[in-house]
């Protein structure tokens, strides 16, 4: 199982990215795939989740602005960022359990400034 997060770069305040987590070694469509971030200092902390069913949960921090989506073709799970905010800077990581272990990607820095 592997998993390989992209996408992250410096963007201004209001802007918009959309990170991409590879997933290899498994099927992504038949488990849930979660973002995570961490900040300098900080916590890593949970972002949001898309169920096997498709359903997709947020933290609060995030509803609204911050959408999760499934490309099963290409095996691939997305964060699109919208309104990015200084705040939202960190360390961008995707996640699953399969079989009863956690994975991590490796990390993408998104960094929100002007």
């Amino acid at each position: 199982v592997q998993l390989q997060a992209s996408g992250g770069g410096l963007v201004q305040p209001g802007g918009s990215l959309r990170l991409s987590c590879a997933a290899s070694g498994f099927t992504a469509s038949s488990y849930a795939m979660t973002w995570a971030r961490q900040a300098p200092g900080n916590k890593r902390e949970w972002v949001g989740t898309v169920t096997r069913r498709n359903s997709t949960d947020y933290d609060d921090s995030v509803k609204g602005r911050f959408t999760i989506s499934r490309d099963d073709a290409k095996n691939t799970v997305y964060l699109q960022m919208t309104s990015l905010k200084p705040e939202d800077t960190a360390v961008y990581y995707c996640n699953t359990q399969v079989r009863g272990e956690s994975y991590w990607g490796q990390g993408t820095q998104v960094t929100v400034s002007s």
